[in-house]
């Protein structure tokens, strides 16, 4: 039988192989180079995408804050306007019931009887007057309690200054509905 060497050719096969091999080795290294090259830039452009959007946000956020704060200001001066046109609103409805009032307070005047001073404190009304006897101050009180616009009187002193009774008297200012305040 005769020898035949194989030998080189299978050592080129194999050189041959191994040099694929590594080929493959070195390529599929390259791609999975540029395979992480490419999501590590896609994660940093993601990353660098969120960051301008958060700070778009957190710029959109400070404006409202700030809008917000207008807006309670605006509200706040908004509740004193009210509050102040509220208060013109009840001045101007009750100027009518001061007029009422004191016209009231004459109609109930027994003779005898005269005030020496009113004054008014938020809804109550504090007289101070002369009478010439006890009684005379008693038909007061009765007349202002009978009185649709005003409330019990509270009598604080009485006192005899000559022949004459110092009196001072307390008494609520109401406001009747508006049929039974109706001037007839």
């Amino acid at each position: 039988m005769a020898r035949i060497n194989l030998r080189p050719w299978r050592e080129e096969r194999n050189q041959a192989l191994q040099k694929r091999f590594i080929s493959n080795l070195v390529g599929t290294a390259i791609l999975a180079g540029l395979a992480l090259f490419a999501i590590s830039y896609y994660y940093d452009m993601q990353m660098d995408r969120q960051k301008a959007r958060n700070e778009f946000l957190r710029v959109e956020n400070v404006k409202l804050d700030q809008q917000i704060a207008e807006i309670r200001e605006l509200n706040r001066i908004r509740d004193q306007i009210l509050e102040r046109l509220q208060s013109i609103e009840d001045l101007q409805g009750t100027r009518p019931l001061i007029v009422r009032n004191f016209d009231e307070l004459v109609r109930v005047l027994p003779e005898e009887v005269f005030y020496t001073s009113l004054v008014r404190v938020n809804n109550n009304l504090t007289i101070d007057g002369m009478a010439e006897q006890n009684h005379h101050v008693s038909a007061l009180m009765r007349n202002l309690q009978r009185s649709i616009w005003f409330g019990e009187p509270n009598l604080s002193r009485v006192s005899a200054v000559d022949s004459r009774r110092q009196y001072n008297m307390t008494v609520p200012m109401l406001r009747p509905d508006q049929q039974e305040g109706a001037v007839q």
